[in-house]
């Protein structure tokens, strides 16, 4: 509904990319419904066009398919519109130049709504969030954002948008001329691209100066267990600081670090849960 009204045109500010107008011709194909399970839980760089325009699972989980992977988990950067905030969330409109998507975030804390106060309309915004879809309207579901300081940010975003679309899309087109040239079963592809959950800098050390793991590398080592990766509310921060004999103030600054950088989000009141999921 809000694909054709953007403030202003992503088209012409990044041609040349070649990833926006070819999500337009996709065809649905059963054989490139893939990587459904840990694809799925990646978090991908996309553009709201992207999201529009990408095609939806026959099965039951409503899942949107882009470049033959499927999708759930995404991180956007666009322009905040018609933010309204309320006791227990905050809703807005993101623009990203490609088109316009609805978000929300619901307030669990204290901290939530801090959050919430310091994107201000009007402002680029870094969304990580879960994509709703739900009788043909899609929408976002904030778990994270935070304001863009450095427009740079921006540009970036749209080449990572570009790196995956071509990544993926030379995947699908290599399954698909095995097919043909095999005239078999379908093939099942490799997995996706994989987004880094953290950046190329050394940003959380594997080591400390006494030689030990960081606290953001036990976090995750933690949280990337079988039985902790099954659970869909994610594992509450006083089970973590147990395990992990920390402090509870020395866990929460690591999960901010974790949370900043897209590599955790809450689930419910102080439950915490990898993007990595199995």
């Amino acid at each position: 509904m809000y694909s054709n009204s953007s403030q202003f045109d992503g088209n012409a500010a990044f041609s040349g990319g070649g990833f926006m107008p070819s999500q337009a011709t996709q065809a649905t194909d059963p054989s490139l419904v893939t990587s459904k399970n840990r694809d799925a839980q990646s978090l991908l760089p996309l553009t709201v066009k992207q999201i529009y325009d990408a095609l939806q699972t026959n099965d039951d989980k409503a899942n949107l398919i882009v470049d033959g992977v499927d999708v759930n988990n995404v991180t956007l950067i666009g322009r905040v519109c018609n933010k309204a905030e309320r006791v227990t969330d905050v809703t807005f409109v993101l623009d990203d130049g490609t088109g316009k998507i609805e978000c929300n975030k619901w307030f669990h804390e204290a901290a939530d709504t801090n959050e919430a106060e310091a994107i201000l309309e009007g402002m680029y915004a870094r969304l990580h969030g879960h994509l709703k879809n739900f009788q043909g309207k899609r929408t976002l579901n904030i778990f994270h954002f935070r304001p863009v300081t450095d427009f740079n940010e921006v540009a970036c975003h749209f080449i990572d948008c570009i790196h995956v679309h071509l990544h993926n899309s030379r995947i699908r087109n290599s399954v698909l001329n095995q097919q043909h040239g095999m005239n078999s079963t379908p093939i099942t592809p490799t997995m996706g691209y994989q987004a880094q959950v953290f950046p190329p800098t050394n940003h959380f050390s594997d080591q400390h100066v006494n030689g030990q793991k960081s606290a953001e590398n036990m976090i995750l080592d933690f949280l990337h267990l079988p039985a902790n990766r099954s659970r869909n509310e994610g594992v509450h921060r006083d089970h973590i600081a147990q395990h992990l004999q920390i402090s509870l103030e020395k866990l929460m600054l690591a999960m901010k670090s974790l949370i900043d950088e897209g590599a955790v989000y809450e689930t419910i009141a102080d439950h915490y849960k990898s993007i990595i999921n199995g």
